[in-house]
């Protein structure tokens, strides 16, 4: 049975503003330990480590050569994809989905109609900070995701205020339905049991979506033990049992249909799994291209080597676009609010 081995790198759990890491991703390849083994052998022979590590080879620049040559031949040769997403955005992304949708939806209006809600996620996150006040801005999206995490009054409170001492006016679409009317819809809904800013769910989303395609038939995932990705096992675990059928269109190329071709979900010891290691090499140049491109950090893989090397369907991103005409057609005919009930009432947190 085909095996695909996954990494993550970059959770921080709820906490989407972490500053030290402003992405998050994962990848998914289908490759076996011998074969991984025999690559690790051929383009790291001399390596010394009990285990390959991406960022310890990647602080060398002399090891970039041959991180190139290796990351080319995975992606050439095996099925793979990457996801990567800005945690920030997709903060903001979500304050759409819970602090103003439902004020849109008690109006009759689809607020997800062809992609509206990235739109304006998308504006939020490159103009907010100017039109609405770069501190106080801030500060709304830190009140919004301890809102979410919390669920008390005091902190429902405390987000409503947040958005009051936002230029609000400047963008009453987004930010008005709570800055000058509480929305109660908006704020049941950021209290609702399963609502979370932890972004386990929509990473996964993204690589099963992915995998499903790559898949002949059955198939079977490898991760490893750590307790990051303790939620990821949880999640896939449910999504083996979850036997409904239904299929929901997310966008002009991915959909999600269950009952899903993965049969089974195993943590492995990435010490002992090179497979679960080349993974780690993979996201882990992926992260680190993202920070380089965005100036996050000055040293690194070069991205302009990097990213020619995936294939088109090899590489999803999460980030702000402000060619809406674009986006427009990309998520036209989009079940985005079914996709988010479903979710939430069937892989929301156990009670």
């Amino acid at each position: 049975m085909e095996c695909f081995r996954i990494d993550e790198s970059g959770y921080t759990g709820f906490d989407l503003l972490n500053r030290d890491q402003r992405f998050q991703g994962a990848t998914a390849i289908a490759i076996d330990d011998e074969e991984a083994a025999r690559l690790i052998r051929e383009y790291f022979p001399r390596l010394q480590a009990g285990e390959l590590k991406y960022r310890a080879l990647s602080r060398r620049p002399g090891n970039h050569p041959r991180l190139l040559a290796l990351l080319a031949e995975l992606l050439r040769a095996h099925k793979s994809v990457t996801y990567v997403c800005d945690k920030r955005f997709l903060l903001i992304l979500m304050f759409c989905d819970y602090a103003v949708e439902p004020y849109y939806y008690e109006r009759g209006c689809n607020f997800y109609e062809d992609g509206q809600n990235y739109g304006m996620a998308s504006l939020l996150a490159t103009a907010g900070p100017t039109l609405l006040g770069k501190s106080e801005f801030e500060a709304m999206l830190a009140a919004f995701q301890r809102a979410t995490k919390e669920k008390t009054p005091a902190a429902l409170k405390d987000l409503v205020r947040a958005a009051q001492k936002t230029k609000w006016r400047e963008l009453p679409e987004a930010i008005g339905p709570l800055a000058q009317y509480a929305a109660p819809e908006c704020l049941s809904a950021i209290a609702t049991e399963g609502v979370t800013t932890d972004a386990a769910l929509v990473v996964l989303q993204s690589l099963i979506t992915r995998m499903e395609v790559m898949s002949d038939g059955p198939y079977r995932v490898e991760h490893d033990q750590s307790k990051n990705l303790a939620t990821y096992h949880d999640l896939l675990c449910r999504f083996i049992g979850h036997e409904e059928e239904i299929e929901l269109r997310q966008s002009e190329i991915a959909s999600f249909k269950f009952p899903l071709k993965l049969t089974e979900v195993v943590q492995v010891d990435s010490k002992a799994s090179p497979a679960v290691q080349l993974a780690d090499v993979m996201i882990g140049a992926a992260l680190e291209a993202a920070n380089v491109m965005t100036g996050l950090r000055a040293d690194g893989l070069d991205p302009e080597k990097l990213m020619p090397l995936y294939a088109e369907d090899q590489f999803i991103h999460l980030i702000p676009s402000v060619d809406f005409a674009e986006q427009k057609q990309f998520r036209r005919g989009t079940q985005a609010a079914e996709v988010i009930d479903y979710f939430a009432a069937n892989f929301g947190p156990k009670k």
